[in-house]
C-alpha cells in the first residue's frame, strides 16, 4: 500500500518568526532586542509596510520626470550657419534615425536602454510594493526576489542614453562647423533614472517573506 502524498509540507520558518531580525545593509540576522548590527554597525529596523511609502514616492517622481524625457529633445545638433540643417531628436526620434540609416543593432540597444527598461522597472516596483508582506508561497516569495534582485542589477545600465549624449557633446565639438549639444530631455532622463534607482533601493526586501504562511500551500 502506498503512502499518501498529501502530507503538508514542513513549516516555513522565517527570521521574524524565529525572534530574529536582519539587517538591511549586510544581512546578518540578530535577536529582536538587538538595536545595531554588530558586523557593520548600522541600525537594525523591523520590516514594516509603512516604508513603502518612500518606495511610492521616488517612484512618482521616476515618472513624473520620464515624461518630459520622451517629449521634449534628448540631443540638438548645429552646423554651420545651418546649411546642413539643424535637427533635435527625442529618444523614440533618436531611434526612428539609427534605423533609417541602417544602424538596427544600436537603435534595439538604445530602445530597450531608454524604452523597455525604465518601463519595465516601474511596472516591476509597483507590482513589488503591491505584492509586498501579502500572503505567498515560497515558489511566489523565490519569484518576488528574483524580480526585485533584476530591478536591481539593470538600474545601473539605464544610463546608456546619457552617455551616448555625452561622449558625443564632447566629441563632436568642431567650432563653427557642427556641435551636439544635450537637451533639455537628457536631464530628465537622468533624474527619472536616478529616481527609479532610490525607489528600489527604498524597498525592504524583507517584506517579501512576510507574506509566507507557516506551511507552504498546496
Amino acid at each position: 500500500m502506498s503512502a499518501p502524498t498529501d502530507q503538508p509540507a514542513a513549516p516555513v520558518l522565517t527570521a521574524h518568526r524565529a525572534g530574529l531580525i536582519g539587517c538591511n545593509r549586510c544581512g546578518r540576522v540578530w535577536p529582536l532586542e538587538q538595536d545595531r548590527c554588530r558586523r557593520c554597525g548600522a541600525h537594525l529596523v523591523p520590516p514594516d509596510r509603512r516604508g513603502l511609502q518612500k518606495v511610492w514616492a521616488w517612484w512618482l517622481a521616476g515618472i513624473i520626470a520620464y515624461i518630459p524625457a520622451n517629449v521634449f529633445p534628448m540631443m540638438s545638433t548645429r552646423t554651420f550657419a545651418g546649411l546642413a540643417g539643424n535637427s533635435e531628436a527625442t529618444i523614440l526620434g533618436g531611434v526612428m534615425e539609427l534605423i533609417h540609416y541602417g544602424s538596427w543593432d544600436i537603435a534595439i540597444i538604445v530602445f530597450v536602454a531608454s524604452v523597455i527598461v525604465p518601463v519595465g522597472k516601474f511596472i516591476a516596483i509597483a507590482w513589488l510594493a503591491i505584492v509586498a508582506g501579502r500572503p505567498a508561497t515560497t515558489d511566489q516569495a523565490h519569484t518576488r526576489l528574483k524580480i526585485y534582485e533584476v530591478v536591481e542589477f539593470i538600474g545601473r545600465w539605464s544610463m546608456i542614453d546619457v552617455f551616448v549624449v555625452a561622449i558625443l557633446s564632447a566629441l563632436v565639438q568642431l567650432g563653427f562647423v557642427a556641435s551636439i549639444h544635450p537637451g533639455p530631455a537628457a536631464v530628465s532622463f537622468a533624474l527619472s533614472v536616478a529616481f527609479t534607482m532610490l525607489s528600489a533601493q527604498s524597498f525592504d526586501a524583507r517584506l517579501i517573506w512576510r507574506g509566507l504562511p507557516l506551511r507552504s500551500r498546496r
